[in-house]
Formats: structure tokens, C-alpha cells, sequence
């Protein structure tokens, strides 16, 4: 057997271990990319993603309602305080 030959059969052979390790490899990798990611872990996130996404817009539809009732609330303390400094006098 020539050099060239027994380095093209030692090739072939090595090419083969390669082969039958990296297969397994490959399923498990496709296993986890179409398994877990794509019908688990995506479904979940988009899942996640718009629950807060919708409690974002509800909370940000409301500042304006918070911002607005903190003035009432302020104009309604003074009132309060002033209508009570007047009970007093009278009392």
C-alpha cells in the first residue's frame, strides 16, 4: 500500500468516526432549534410579551388619569382645610 493510499484510507476513516459523532450532534441540535424553540419557547415569549405588552398600554393610558387626580385630590385637601378653619371659627 502506498502513502497516498494509506492516507486516503486513514481519511475515510476518520471521516466516518466524524460522522457517526457528529449525527447525534445534529439531531439533538435540530431537537432543541424545532422542539423547544420554535414550538415551546417562542410560543411562551409571545405569550409573555403581549400580556405585557397590553398592561404597558394600560398603565400608560392611565398616567394622564393619575396626573389628573392628583390635582383633584390636592384642590379637594385645600378645600377641606379651609371649609374645617371655617367650621372652627363658627364653633
Amino acid at each position: 500500500m502506498t502513502d497516498n493510499e494509506l492516507l486516503l484510507a486513514i481519511s475515510e476513516m476518520m471521516d466516518k468516526k466524524l460522522d457517526a459523532r457528529l449525527n447525534p450532534i445534529e439531531s439533538r441540535i435540530k431537537r432543541i432549534e424545532v422542539d423547544l424553540l420554535e414550538n415551546n419557547v417562542i410560543p411562551r415569549l409571545n405569550t409573555i410579551e403581549s400580556c405585557y405588552t397590553s398592561t404597558f398600554d394600560r398603565y400608560k393610558d392611565s398616567v394622564d388619569d393619575y396626573e389628573s387626580l392628583k390635582q383633584d385630590i390636592a384642590i379637594i385637601k385645600k378645600v377641606v382645610a379651609e371649609h374645617s378653619e371655617k367650621l372652627q371659627r363658627l364653633a
